[in-house]
Order: C-alpha cells, then sequence, then structure tokens
C-alpha cells in the first residue's frame, strides 16, 4: 500500500487564524507543529495498518512548513518550490490511495480560513463545476488514477468533500463559529479521530473510485477584479468573458490544467489593486 499525502495547514489541528500561517507571525511556529502533528498521527496508522511506503508533500504557502526534523521518520517528504504540480507534486499512478490533510473550503462559503489557492480567485470551475483547493486537487489525482480516500479540516471542509466524494472518510477536527474562530479538538484528541480514520481509509481504498472530469477541460478562473482578468487574458488561448471578471481556457490533461491556473494566479497576483 502506498500512500501519498497532500498537507495544507489552515484545517490543522487548532489553528484558527492567519497568525498560524503566515510566517514571522507570532503564532507560525505553533502551527507549524500542530500541522506536523497532525500529519505525523497519520503516517503512524498508516504504517501499523499496512502501509509501505508514505510521500507526504508540504502543500501550504512556500512548502516548506513541515518540521522535517520531528516527522516520522519511515516517510518522505517533498518540501519547497516552485513545484510544476504544487499541492500535488509526488503523485503518479503508483499510488493506491490519496489523502488531503489540513484542508479548508473554498472561497466565498462557511468554514475556518475558506479561501481558493490564493486572494486574487474568487471562483474556479472544471467543466463548469465550481472546486475549490479539495475539489480540483482530487479532480488532478482521479485523473491520474488515485482515489482521495481522507480529508481532514474543520465541519464544513468535510461537506465539501462528501459533495464530490460521497464516500470519502473525514477526520473533522475542529467546528467552525466564523472564518477565524472555531471549537476545537485537542491535540491528543485530533491524533485518535485522525488514525481512527486512516485505518478505515485504507480499508476503503480500492472501493473509493477516483474522481473524474470529461477532457478536454474546461478551465475558468473568476477573478478578484477585473485587472486581473484582462492581464490574464493575454496568455494565449484564454476567452476574457467581457463584462465579468471570469477568464477560460480549454486544456487538455490534469498537468496542463494544474500548469495552466498556476500561471493564470501567478500573472494575476502582479496586478495591483490600487
Amino acid at each position: 500500500m502506498k500512500l501519498f499525502i497532500s498537507a495544507d495547514m489552515e484545517g490543522s489541528t487548532g489553528i484558527i487564524d492567519p497568525s498560524y500561517c503566515n510566517p514571522g507571525d507570532n503564532n507560525y511556529e505553533r502551527g507549524r507543529r500542530l500541522m506536523t502533528g497532525d500529519v505525523n498521527a497519520v503516517i503512524e496508522a498508516a504504517f501499523a495498518h499496512g502501509a509501505t511506503d508514505v510521500v507526504v508533500a508540504d502543500s501550504h504557502h512556500k512548502m516548506n512548513n513541515l518540521l522535517i526534523e520531528e516527522l516520522h521518520p519511515k516517510a518522505t517528504l517533498l518540501c519547497g518550490s516552485p513545484r510544476d504540480f504544487s499541492m500535488m507534486q509526488g503523485l503518479d499512478n503508483t499510488f493506491d490511495a490519496a489523502f488531503f490533510l489540513g484542508y479548508h473550503t473554498r472561497h466565498g462559503v462557511p468554514g475556518v480560513l475558506s479561501h481558493t489557492m490564493s486572494g486574487v480567485i474568487k471562483n474556479m470551475y472544471i467543466n463548469g463545476q465550481v472546486v475549490g483547493e479539495f475539489g480540483f486537487n482530487a479532480i488532478y489525482a482521479g485523473l491520474t488514477g488515485v482515489p482521495v480516500c481522507l480529508v481532514s479540516g474543520d465541519d464544513q471542509t468535510a461537506l465539501e468533500a462528501k459533495a464530490l466524494i460521497p464516500e470519502i472518510r473525514t477526520a473533522v477536527l475542529k467546528t467552525a463559529v466564523s472564518r477565524t474562530s472555531a471549537h476545537c479538538l485537542s491535540p491528543a484528541q485530533s491524533a485518535a479521530v485522525l488514525q481512527e480514520e486512516t485505518k478505515i481509509a485504507l480499508d476503503l481504498a480500492k472501493r473509493i473510485k477516483p474522481t473524474l472530469a470529461t477532457l478536454p477541460i474546461e478551465l475558468t478562473i473568476e477573478f478578484a477584479h477585473t485587472g486581473q482578468a484582462e492581464m490574464v487574458s493575454i496568455i494565449p488561448g484564454m476567452e476574457y468573458r467581457k463584462g465579468t471578471t471570469e477568464v477560460s481556457c480549454k486544456v487538455q490533461d490534469q498537468y496542463e490544467m494544474y500548469k495552466t491556473m498556476r500561471a493564470m494566479l501567478n500573472l494575476a497576483d502582479t496586478v495591483q489593486f490600487f
């Protein structure tokens, strides 16, 4: 059993506001330890339940948050950026399952620290279906042939995940009160939940189907303001929908989908609001 873990930060145990997620802020080092603790709980349970290989992709911000000196010694860590496929770098069809840890809801909906990839993105669509980071990455994994079997985060993230993958296991580590407030499990309670859900998810891995999308894919991003959409529309093959902040294009597969999304996001991020 070969397991791929994409580990984001916002949905980790006890993390409720940006001070835990932004390097240099007062709670960031605490956030790193909490994130690493969640990942270690899953790795330990995975190896105890038959996993032979666990690869962890640090998937938050500059992707250098997990404390490798505290990481479970049997796991392999992929960290640093840039990476062609960002949060999903390292995943291929040799993996039996993917777990998404520390994930959050998409922009504009309830949930702790909800957003989609970046502040420049309001909404993202694959073939007309709105997706957040969970959905985008799940479709990438599915087109690679790998099912997403477990997600951890808040209660709203669990709902978003189950709407796309009804059979997925969910480790709810906190219940959202607002975008920056939650009822949180203690690290010990979270570890117990994560370990139990890991065992169940691994048992279900062969029964959960990969999440697919029809090829070629229509990728649409709705940006925060028109200047960002106008800038992105200079990329060949882009269609800017006048009167909106939406830019669309056709991509041939999941690899082109991910690279194109990153190019659109990075270019839009160069445009100042004022």
